[in-house]
């Protein structure tokens, strides 16, 4: 299993109707975003659901929940941002956010 790269168009059915997910917005020419790739493709593969947007691609997305400084990590359960980090976290910040 890998991070899903959503859209605008996918982020209702990914995100919104999802009980508990991760989402990583990032963009691609973003340094510590690509620090955090693998951190997230571990995390993924412990059967942690993680969808990624590229902010520069769906900028509205990253307007309306106020993604101002990358990569940025919000987490979303049953449809509302209940936790959210900013920058480079380790593996085990990221775990610890997402929970059970």
């Amino acid at each position: 299993m890998k991070v899903i790269e959503i859209n605008d168009e996918l982020f209702n059915q990914e995100v919104l109707n999802s009980e508990k997910v991760l989402v990583d917005f990032y963009a691609d020419w973003c340094g510590p975003c690509r620090m955090l790739r693998p951190i997230l493709d571990a995390v993924v593969e412990n059967g942690k659901k993680i969808v990624s947007i590229n902010i520069d691609n769906n900028e509205e997305l990253a307007e309306k929940y106020n993604v101002s400084s990358i990569p940025c990590l919000i987490l979303f359960e049953n449809g509302e941002e209940t936790k959210r980090s900013v920058g480079l976290i380790s593996y085990d910040e990221v775990e610890k956010m997402i929970g059970e």
